[in-house]
């Protein structure tokens, strides 16, 4: 099963996160973000290798993030992935304690153990709208995308460490 280690908004804030997961949820088959029953977050890594648990992945977070407080993260762009699937994701605006903190994980724990994505020079830090835009809807899907012209902040106050499907949180902490 594999372990990821997150940042999470459970701030009332993060309603704006989940409004744009309706919005995406038109061009979907079934309402993704919704299903998967888990708030708005950054996801830091993903790990699939049996050398790697929880309780290490959940480790590297809390000490990347140690004497850290909630983060208020800008977004004003909406984005896709379309390499295996298509996923649209809001964009965060630069942040440098997004990068520091993914640079101290990777320090922690090998990169090769990491899923490719979610690697030092690979990863692009996002928060999911949507993965599961249907194939006839991805024009209409890029052009939302295109065309949102609106900025709001998202306050992310837990880490987490996580365990899915389904998702099932193994640790948290809030941040103050």
């Amino acid at each position: 099963m594999p372990i990821a280690i997150n940042l999470r908004s459970d701030h009332p804030s993060a309603g704006e996160i989940e409004r744009l997961w309706d919005q995406v949820a038109t061009f979907e088959d079934v309402p993704s973000m919704r299903e998967l029953g888990y708030r708005p977050h950054l996801t830091f890594a993903i790990y699939d290798s049996p050398e790697i648990d929880a309780a290490t992945a959940w480790r590297a977070m809390r000490e990347a993030v140690e004497g850290a407080p909630a983060l208020s993260i800008q977004f004003n762009r909406i984005r896709w992935f379309s390499a295996a699937r298509f996923v649209l994701w809001a964009e965060p605006e630069m942040n440098e304690s997004l990068l520091r903190w993914h640079a101290a994980i990777a320090a922690a724990i090998d990169p090769v153990h990491c899923r490719d994505h979610y690697r030092p020079g690979a990863w692009t830090p996002h928060c999911t709208l949507g993965t599961r835009i249907m194939d006839g809807r991805h024009d209409d899907a890029q052009a939302f995308a295109r065309t949102f012209d609106r900025r709001f902040s998202v306050v992310f106050d837990v880490v987490d460490c996580v365990t899915f499907p389904p998702v099932q949180i193994v640790a948290e902490r809030g941040l103050p």
